[in-house]
């Protein structure tokens, strides 16, 4: 086959090494020229990525997978196209179509009769039957049905071990017409390999939803739960620094019943997906209590924490406070909806001076996000740990000189190796538990 993935981020350039290394000739494009440069010459654009250097190295170096910044022009040449760009919230937090509609748009200029076009771009339910399939059919003058088909594909995998999470999780697809379901399900069991999963009601492997709208849904669904679950693992760690208990002891007996499957509580929800997604859900259903309540009881964490931490020290007026992590996630170099925006913005409001540090970046790269940096070592009055970055786990009173208080946001530190240092995991309650002011211990029910 000849196909084209529109979109070489950290999603679509794995997919189209995979689906060139199953022997069919690609051509990734892309609106960077830096990325097309460096996939030409065989070389990952981003690290942190397993399997993906040597992979890309090898299509590269046999011709099956070559990149552009001329959309159009290798759509002219492919017989399936898989739009894999970016769709973010604006400041409203109101879905962003404008990297989708472009990319559409150069789609369009180049399509010819008989093309499947997928997106496995996450996208509001209705969004491939009412938005993408007539902006294909008013540019390109073609009829979606008839003289091309559109496929919806939600991407299911995970940043770092994308290749396994294809073969690990069912390939869900949803056409607006049987023909182009058929052709979705036909070129995905030609692309992809999957692991023999017993655990599953069904067979691995491609599954066919039935419809566009289904196949979006799924995926709202599966990101929105986990939005909707943390927020109830919050308000529970909330109610144990209330009560005194240990919220994640809490949380294990209860998950030691087979109908419990409670998350875990955290000082913030990060990343591309998990934050962004049930707005949506939102985007089509305003009125998803659940949904907007738990985005609410999420995005209050960071303040909480801040509020935790105040109480320990009877106010953060004039203090040095070091926030321990910039990325979302441990481990990722990336800052996408982190905890860590919230978390200054809070101590600074406070009357803190606030500090941020990240093995990951340098103190030039944490100034240009706004930042001034902190050193591991430096004089500080307190600490906050914003991500589960691994080498923070080592971490004792000699990294953080002068603190009197640490609040811990990711369960990371051993309180033993501190001393005398006062050491507060979220929803593990102690005295000091009770000195939150009842304002902030509510403020995540909003």
């Amino acid at each position: 086959m000849n196909v084209v993935v529109v979109g070489l981020g950290k999603i679509g350039l794995p997919l189209a090494v995979q689906i060139a290394g199953r022997g069919h000739r690609v051509v990734g494009a892309d609106i960077d020229g830096a990325v097309v440069e460096k996939v030409t010459t065989g070389t990952a654009p981003f690290a942190g990525e397993d399997g993906l250097d040597e992979r890309l190295a090898e299509v590269v170096a046999a011709g099956r997978l070559e990149a552009t910044t001329d959309t159009s022009h290798a759509v002219e040449q492919s017989d399936t196209v898989v739009v894999v760009v970016p769709l973010v919230v604006d400041a409203d937090r109101s879905p962003d179509f404008s990297a989708m509609d472009a990319a559409t748009t150069a789609v369009a200029k180049g399509l010819r009769p008989g093309t499947l076009v997928v997106y496995e771009t996450t996208l509001p339910v209705f969004s491939s039957r009412h938005r993408l399939a007539p902006l294909l059919e008013e540019v390109s003058g073609l009829t979606s049905g008839r003289d091309f088909f559109v496929c919806h594909s939600p991407e299911r995998v995970y940043s770092g071990r994308i290749f396994a999470d294809l073969r690990r999780y069912p390939k869900l697809v949803g056409a607006l017409q049987p023909e182009g379901a058929a052709r979705a399900v036909a070129f995905y069991e030609a692309v992809l390999e999957f692991d023999d999963r017993p655990d599953l009601e069904r067979e691995n492997g491609v599954w066919d939803l039935g419809s566009a709208e289904a196949a979006e849904m799924a995926k709202l669904a599966e990101t929105t739960y986990r939005n909707v679950n943390i927020a109830f693992a919050n308000e529970l760690a909330v109610t144990a620094d209330a009560v005194g208990v240990d919220v994640r002891a809490v949380i294990e007996a209860a998950n030691s019943q087979p109908f419990s499957h409670i998350h875990q509580p955290g000082i913030a929800v990060g990343g591309h997906c998990i934050p962004v997604y049930p707005y949506f859900l939102l985007a089509g259903r305003p009125d998803a209590v659940l949904v907007r309540q738990a985005l609410g009881v999420n995005e209050a964490m960071p303040a909480y924490a801040v509020g935790v931490l105040a109480s320990m020290l009877g106010g953060l007026g004039g203090r040095t406070v070091a926030v321990l992590g910039a990325s979302y996630r441990g481990g990722v170099k990336a800052t996408d909806f982190s905890g860590v925006f919230a978390v200054v913005e809070a101590l600074a409001a406070a009357g803190a001076r606030p500090r941020v540090h990240d093995p990951l970046y340098t103190d030039e790269e944490l100034g240009a996000l706004g930042f001034a940096p902190y050193h591991l070592g430096d004089q500080v009055d307190a600490a906050v740990v914003q991500t589960d970055h691994e080498a923070y786990r080592a971490l004792g009173p000699a990294d953080l000189p002068g603190a009197k208080a640490v609040v811990d946001g990711r369960a990371m530190l051993d309180p033993d190796r501190f001393g005398d240092v006062a050491v507060r995991r979220l929803g593990v309650g102690t005295d000091a538990a009770q000195a939150v002011p009842p304002t902030a211990r509510s403020s995540t029910s909003r």
